[in-house]
């Protein structure tokens, strides 16, 4: 993909090539990020519930900084928006009102995706362009007092796209003639693969363009190549359109004399399946849908770039970004950190800023809720640097929010080294019997004990 503005960012950045979400869907994973708490904690796993409602008072990453004297400014997609999920973007969490830009009329269900034209933005401006814009004027705002040293400030910005519907500026198509988009060379379920870990696509399939093409979702089903190559290369469109506005916002905080003692992250609240599997979205535990991109520009310590493969998660970000700002660290959140109201399930990724070859975690944890029949189903899966393994337990929901390991619904192991895809499940290999065992026992003692 033609990504010139978040490679540059990425050259002077600890970026994160093994980072993994705690949940594939937007509001469990972003609950989890912005208050460095896993699902089970916050007891979000849907796009409707409230981690203050139904989790605990947690104090989130901008309150953080908001209670250490920054101005903090929201806009945009940062916790999952509306009043259900959040109480519209969590009100306690900053300085000044939030700012949404107004989607109409670029967000309806009829297309998956749209390519609009130079003399539609520039009458409607994209809600994108709306937020960058809006980013620069707070860059502009905020700025001198930051430089004055009365004030410091925290900017969290969230653009919306590459999500559904695929809408971008239409000259971003230019980047990618249709003789260059390739189909997926796995476009077939994993052998072996239990039922339990297939999504259907249907928030995909309820856009009416996909909706016409009656496409059932079932296993080992997908598109025709001409849609699958349409899809692709308007979400590669659109991931090069928000580029161009992260740029827009990364040359104003130069502009501004910024850039220097700014630490600036990076990172997206999943990632995607673009055929692969001939699965679409994200909502299941394999790679393509857990491994999302991130990284943190930290001024003097990162500048000339950092790479590391260590394994690592979005619950890091928060005690990182603390430590990086010279802020109270946060303490270890104990077994029952329901009435805690500061804490991290997560840890500081700066030891991998002076060795990025230090391995911090033996394996990394994500979740994803299922329903068999009437049975509560939660998939736990953990990635090691070798292999991803998989249970899907029942699972008791509220006011009990574990596993029943007794009653496993699948069961899953991909070996990394061999098979990169996830396209054969070695679960029932006898030749994996002990591997199985010692991943199940990680697995079940969960993320404190790696």
């Amino acid at each position: 993909m033609y990504t010139p503005n978040i490679d540059a960012l990425a050259k002077k950045s600890l970026l994160l090539k093994k980072a993994f979400v705690q949940q594939a869907l937007c509001n469990p994973s972003r609950s989890s990020l912005l208050t460095s708490r896993r699902p089970d904690t916050t007891h979000i796993y849907d796009l409707i519930h409230y981690f203050r409602r139904v989790g605990g008072n947690f104090t989130t990453i901008p309150q953080y900084f908001k209670q250490n004297g920054y101005m903090t400014v929201g806009m945009g997609k940062i916790f999952h928006p509306g009043e259900a999920a959040s109480d519209n973007d969590d009100p306690i969490s900053w300085s000044v009102p939030y700012f949404h830009a107004k989607s109409a009329p670029y967000f309806e269900k009829e297309h998956s995706w749209m390519a609009i034209p130079r003399s539609e933005y520039e009458q409607k401006p994209l809600p994108d362009m709306i937020l960058a814009d809006n980013a620069v004027r707070v860059l502009q705002t905020v700025a001198p007092a930051a430089k004055s040293g009365q004030q410091p400030f925290f900017v969290a910005v969230g653009f919306h796209k590459p999500h559904l519907p695929f809408v971008f500026r239409e000259e971003f198509l230019d980047l990618y003639p249709m003789k260059d988009i390739q189909l997926p060379d796995n476009e077939y379920a994993p052998v072996n693969m239990p039922d339990v870990a297939w999504y259907n696509f249907s928030y995909l399939r309820s856009y009416g363009d996909i909706s016409k093409l009656n496409a059932s979702g079932e296993i080992n089903t997908t598109f025709a190549p001409s849609v699958v190559k349409d899809l692709r290369r308007a979400y590669y469109s659109a991931v090069s359109y928000t580029d161009s506005l992260i740029g827009q916002v990364m040359q104003e905080l130069d502009n501004l004399g910024l850039a220097n003692n700014t630490i600036v992250s990076f990172w997206g609240d999943h990632g995607w399946e673009l055929g692969e599997h001939g699965e679409w979205c994200k909502h299941s535990n394999f790679e393509n849908a857990v491994h999302a991109p991130m990284m943190i520009h930290i001024p003097d310590s990162t500048d000339n770039g950092i790479i590391t493969e260590q394994l690592t998660e979005f619950v890091d970000l928060f005690p990182t970004l603390v430590e990086a700002a010279g802020l109270k660290p946060l303490p270890l959140c104990p077994e029952d950190s329901t009435k805690t109201i500061l804490c991290t399930e997560g840890q500081s990724l700066m030891p991998l800023v002076t060795n990025p070859n230090l391995p911090l975690k033996k394996a990394v944890f994500s979740q994803y809720p299922r329903t068999v029949g009437n049975q509560a189903v939660m998939g736990y899966t953990l990635r090691t640097q070798q292999y991803r393994y998989t249970e899907w337990p029942a699972f008791n929901k509220s006011p009990i929010y574990k596993p029943d390991w007794s009653r496993l619904y699948g069961i899953e192991l991909y070996n990394h080294t061999d098979d990169p895809e996830e396209n054969y499940n070695h679960a029932y290999d006898v030749s994996y019997v002990k591997i199985r065992a010692m991943l199940s026992s990680l697995l079940h003692n969960g993320w404190r004990h790696s």
